[in-house]
């Protein structure tokens, strides 16, 4: 399974559309070291620089949230951190394991493929939204 960036994915905010393509990049790469059989240490490179990536990325999002002083901020927050605990149980799962596992990979595609569109679709893009609207008041 690819993970790939569509119109149903686009916020309107560039920048954050340009991360999640980043983002969903980053996924496809993990995806494909683990298919590849490239073994559990390049999986792990790519887990761990997946996770560094979303750091960046959730540093944003909530940056630009409290700019615009977004209310629905701290939920997103609880979001980021239950992806975050995802992630870091997929660390744990790939350290226990010889190598990445098809286990590992549904996983990844059920804590992270999945997680990421059903999150941008909702969360996402209601500050996208809520940016424009507020950027465009006469739009009300």
């Amino acid at each position: 399974m690819r993970a790939e960036f569509d119109e149903t994915l686009v916020t309107g905010n560039d920048m954050i559309d340009s991360q999640h393509k980043e983002l969903i990049g980053k996924i496809n790469q993990l995806l494909e070291s683990c298919e590849d059989g490239q073994g559990k240490v390049k999986a792990v490179k790519m887990l761990d620089y997946l996770l560094d990536y979303t750091e960046f990325h959730f540093s944003a999002e909530e940056k630009l949230q409290e700019e615009i002083e977004y209310p629905g901020l701290e939920k997103h927050r609880e979001k980021h951190n239950e992806f975050r605990q995802a992630v870091k149980e997929l660390q744990e799962m790939l350290e226990e394991e010889e190598g990445p596992t098809e286990n590992f990979v549904k996983q990844v595609e059920k804590n992270v493929v999945d997680w990421l569109y059903d999150h941008i679709k909702g969360f996402d893009r209601s500050v996208a939204e809520y940016k424009f609207m507020r950027s465009n008041p006469e739009r009300l």
